[in-house]
């Protein structure tokens, strides 16, 4: 077995936000999301079949909810949004990277 860190291999450009599968079976993915000023386009809602359950482990975020209030994400919050509850990120911290922990199922 080899370990990994969460916190390394991380690029000093990030053009785009960077989403990358840790484990990935047919009914668990639990990914690593690295954004810095990144948000999800005004027009565009995830609408997902599965729950989310998120951590921010580094940065900040806003989770804009489609039929609710913004929820602003500080390291160590985390919440679970249930499937085809349509959401979008509509900020991240612009000067740091936000380092976040998803998991869906």
């Amino acid at each position: 077995m080899k370990t990994k860190n969460i916190f390394t291999n991380i690029p000093k450009q990030l053009p785009d936000e960077i989403f990358e599968d840790i484990i990935s079976t047919q009914n668990l993915k639990i990914e690593r999301i690295i954004s810095k000023g990144h948000t999800t386009p005004i027009s565009q809602w995830y609408d997902q079949d599965t729950d989310e359950w998120i951590l921010v482990l580094q940065g900040d975020a806003i989770i804009s909810f489609e039929d609710s209030k913004d929820v602003h994400l500080r390291v160590g919050d985390y919440l679970n949004i249930p499937a085809h509850t349509k959401h979008r990120v509509s900020w991240t911290i612009p000067n740091t990277e936000t380092i976040w922990l998803a998991v869906h199922y």
